[in-house]
């Protein structure tokens, strides 16, 4: 009898399952999907932050020629200057484009900066970014000034 019952032993260590079942399978999937619902805003959250800082150099570069030029054509100031292409978008370099540098109300002495969203971008809460000739920073719509020029 006792040969039995350790052959019927035998018999059940030979049995054991391998693999995953379908149950366990779909908690997997389940999980991933609930982790990648939570990662992919906050990973385009912060693409479109990297994005808006890349704008705000262009800006700052753009309002340093602005002042270079000042010092170099006293008399005019900035009357008849123009953005070269190099700063006319953000990124400067790259074929995707996702902000337009515009120069406008120029006068002798004043100008401002605009970089609008385009494209991806478009849907940033910060809307077009403002810059003028004394440093005054601005946005169309969404966050506060220091959230979206930080």
């Amino acid at each position: 009898m006792a040969s039995s019952a350790v052959s019927w032993g035998k018999t059940m260590r030979l049995k054991t399952l391998q693999g995953f079942t379908l149950l366990e399978l779909m908690i997997v999937v389940a999980i991933i999907g609930i982790l990648a619902a939570i990662a992919y805003p906050s990973y385009q959250d912060s693409v479109r932050k990297s994005r808006r800082a890349d704008a705000r150099a262009v800006l700052l570069e753009a309002a340093q020629f602005m002042e270079r030029r000042y010092t170099e054509n006293l008399t005019g100031g900035y009357a008849g200057v123009t953005l070269p292409t190099t700063l006319q978008a953000s990124p400067k370099d790259g074929s995707t484009k996702y902000y337009n540098i515009t120069l406008t109300n120029l006068a002798a002495n004043t100008f401002t900066l605009n970089a609008a969203p385009t494209g991806a971008q478009s849907s940033d809460v910060c809307g077009t970014l403002t810059l003028t000739n004394a440093g005054v920073k601005g946005q169309a719509s969404g966050k506060t000034v220091d959230q979206c020029w930080r």
